[in-house]
């Protein structure tokens, strides 16, 4: 192996974004991934059908299209189409008629009735700053940009981060879609870190929307991987990294990994305080994922619904925040919240006649070892009845099952780490610099370190940043695609 400046232990979205940012200031890297294909959380394959492209992990990218990394990055100029259904998300209410966010926001707001106007209120002073919000939320909070938003923002988080959100609306469907909104933190609600998320995700459905990559997720680690290959930078599949020396004589390591994994590979080398801070690092509740070939659309009830890129289940606010809170307790507590995309909504080349794709994860308590798959059934069935009948194969990955797939999802876990109080600001220990390890060189930049969980690249952008500041005295270089120059 040709001699490097930088390694990456990793090739999740932070891994490569760590990866494009050290390529391009001019390092020499090398990225390692343990799997034989790269992507991390973005990796697909063809699991019941050679014809049918399935998103093993995230399918749907709010954050990618609004982070800083990616912005920076350009992922349209470089030929990654990012869809948009007509609606951005639906949440299908028992007995009642279903929330529904539309990209458009006073569309959005018609359709609440006595609500509408309480959406307006609470989400049309973040739309107006939409690129702040994300600044500010996907900043990591050292050194916060789009710090314009915040007036707006904390006066909102401080009210739907507590009790006080129940008397925030009249009906059901304007609380649903915020705390299916909300919902996406993996954790007990209500919570400030969720209110946090939750407006993030409320706001970016009016905004830069839900988008799904045509093609599949892949196409993002691939033009990441591009990039990478572009500036120098070499790949390595199937190359599992279990001790740092493996690495040889590198300046600087990055590692897309959880704590856990850091404690393994840095050993007795690390000093004993930090190491006990790590090990009291926490994980939040399982994710299980269940991928299923079916012959037709999903029979949503409501004909809207059918219009949506992403579906919750969870029955209402109520009902879904004692759920949450229940599986960061530990145990059931009845429906589990379920998410469902159907790509060929948002990218019709997705399906074939008779087989789509269908795509779908239910939040549990840490390490549930049930298969997910008849849990999954029977909630869509309350909400599309005939749904049973539309499957042709399926395949289910429990809690328990889902670090084997990514050794960052310890117990489940698919944010790498508990987003709580505490670990929203001090991911995974309390630091200044939460990237820089003690160990001379070394950094994290996996979704353990700030802004946390979610495809959007800033965990690595921001290691990244650290690590050239710190060794190599360099600033953050362009991350733009190279101007293509037309004869005259």
């Amino acid at each position: 192996m040709n001699a490097v400046d930088a390694a990456v232990v990793g090739s999740g979205p932070n891994g490569l974004a760590a990866a494009v940012t050290l390529a391009r200031a001019g390092l020499r890297v090398a990225v390692h991934e343990a799997a034989d294909t790269l992507g991390g959380g973005l990796r697909g394959a063809a699991l019941f059908d050679p014809d049918v492209h399935h998103d093993t992990c995230a399918a749907v990218h709010p954050m990618a299209a609004a982070s800083p990394f990616f912005r920076a990055f350009g992922l349209t100029d470089r030929g990654v189409d990012l869809l948009h259904a007509p609606l951005s998300y639906a949440h299908p209410l028992p007995g009642a008629a279903p929330g529904l966010a539309w990209r458009d926001l006073d569309t959005t707001c018609d359709g609440l009735g006595a609500d509408g106007p309480r959406w307006r209120r609470l989400l049309r002073p973040l739309t107006a700053r939409g690129d702040d919000v994300a600044d500010l939320l996907l900043s990591g909070m050292r050194r916060p940009a789009g710090l314009r938003a915040a007036p707006a923002l904390a006066p909102r988080i401080l009210r739907h981060g507590t009790r006080l959100t129940r008397s925030a609306f009249r009906g059901e469907q304007a609380p649903a879609l915020l705390a299916g909104a909300a919902a996406h933190a993996v954790g007990p609600l209500p919570s400030l870190p969720g209110a946090a998320i939750g407006l993030l995700m409320a706001h970016l459905a009016h905004t830069t929307g839900w988008p799904l990559p045509r093609g599949g997720s892949r196409r993002i680690a691939e033009a990441m991987a591009d990039d990478i290959t572009a500036h120098g930078g070499s790949l390595h599949t199937g190359h599992p990294i279990t001790d740092l020396r493996q690495l040889g004589p590198v300046r600087t390591i990055l590692l897309d990994v959880s704590p856990t994994a850091l404690l393994a590979l840095g050993g007795d080398r690390l000093p004993p305080r930090y190491a006990r801070a790590l090990a009291r690092y926490t994980y939040g509740p399982a994710a299980g994922k269940a991928d299923f070939l079916v012959s037709a659309p999903v029979p949503w009830t409501d004909p809207d619904v059918r219009l949506a890129g992403t579906v919750h289940l969870g029955g209402t606010a109520a009902q879904l925040h004692r759920q949450e809170t229940a599986n960061a307790l530990g145990g059931a507590d009845g429906t589990p919240f379920v998410l469902v995309v159907d790509p060929a909504v948002t990218d019709p080349e997705r399906a074939l006649p008779g087989r789509r794709p269908l795509w779908a994860y239910a939040h549990l308590p840490p390490g549930d070892d049930r298969d997910p798959v008849p849990l999954i059934t029977d909630t869509i069935e309350r909400y599309a009845p005939g749904f049973r009948d539309t499957i042709l194969a399926s395949r289910g990955i429990s809690g328990a099952e889902y670090a084997r797939y990514n050794p960052n999802y310890v117990a489940g876990d698919i944010g790498t780490g508990a987003v709580t109080l505490r670990q929203s600001l001090a991911r995974p220990v309390a630091r200044w610099d939460p990237y820089r390890t003690p160990l001379p060189g070394v950094y994290l930049c996996s979704a353990a370190t700030p802004p946390g969980p979610g495809v959007h690249g800033m965990c690595g952008l921001l290691a990244a940043k650290s690590a050239l500041r710190r060794e190599y005295g360099l600033p953050l270089p362009d991350l733009a695609p190279a101007r293509k120059v037309t004869a005259p």
